[in-house]
């Protein structure tokens, strides 16, 4: 009796068994294959992101040759290949060679939107805050409002950003270049009291809060918009000398 007992209890395990195969196995084959192809896609995903680096690292470094040999259609060539590859630093490092060249050739705006590209196109701040830092210096010499070119410096000033210390000095200029010369002073004072100033920051910094106190830069919104009138020409004949001048008659 015993002996059937086993055989019977056997026959229960196998036929549960099998069941459990048929209800599980598809789902857990589904499962397999799923994991399968992300794990392929994911290592296609990484291929085509290495070739594509690959990609821009020779394309930038085609155009850092060109450059060196004055061929800048070459250059500019190359630096917007390395930015349709690249991403992230690439990408980042290539605009903002494109910047150069569009500023080489006096066009600001389009500079100033490469650069604005540049930051934006990478996580880094060593890399997005100086091509920030340099969009908001060139929008300083333009028709930009202060609020505009605030609005660039202010993010960069926060603690721990590597460009601080010059973001708060560009940021005090910014504000004696449109007559606020109280804010410029405070800003002065920070990067006076700041940690991690450059010493040659710190004594510009020092001398700008003295000519203030002294009064001495109260014209510099005059001397800034005179800086930018068209220059006087002046004639020939106003320049010459008055020993040239006949003398009057005795």
């Amino acid at each position: 009796m015993t002996d059937i007992f086993e055989q019977v209890e056997e026959e229960l395990r196998s036929d549960r068994y099998k069941r459990l195969a048929r209800t599980w196995l598809p789902v857990v084959g589904g499962i397999l294959v799923l994991a399968l192809i992300a794990a392929l896609g994911w290592w296609g995903w990484q291929s085509y992101q290495t070739s594509r680096a690959a990609n821009a690292s020779v394309a930038y470094e085609r155009g850092i040759e060109a450059l060196q040999t004055n061929d800048l259609a070459a250059a500019e060539s190359a630096f917007a290949e390395a930015e349709r590859e690249g991403n992230g630093a690439y990408k980042s490092m290539a605009l903002a060679q494109r910047a150069g060249l569009a500023l080489a050739a006096n066009r600001v705006d389009e500079a100033i939107e490469l650069l604005d590209q540049s930051a934006k196109a990478v996580g880094d701040p060593l890399l997005s805050d100086s091509s920030a830092f340099k969009a908001a210096l060139l929008a300083m010499d333009t028709d930009a409002t202060y609020e505009d070119i605030e609005g660039r410096l202010t993010p960069l000033t926060r603690e721990g950003r590597p460009m601080r210390p010059q973001a708060l000095e560009a940021l005090a200029m910014a504000q004696l270049q449109f007559g606020k010369s109280t804010e410029a002073r405070a800003t002065f004072v920070q990067l006076q009291l700041g940690q991690d100033v450059p010493d040659t920051v710190r004594q510009r910094a020092q001398a700008a809060i003295a000519m203030i106190d002294g009064g001495t830069l109260g014209s510099l919104p005059g001397i800034l918009d005179a800086q930018k009138a068209p220059p006087v020409v002046v004639s020939p004949e106003a320049e010459a000398p008055a020993a040239a001048q006949p003398a009057p008659a005795e």
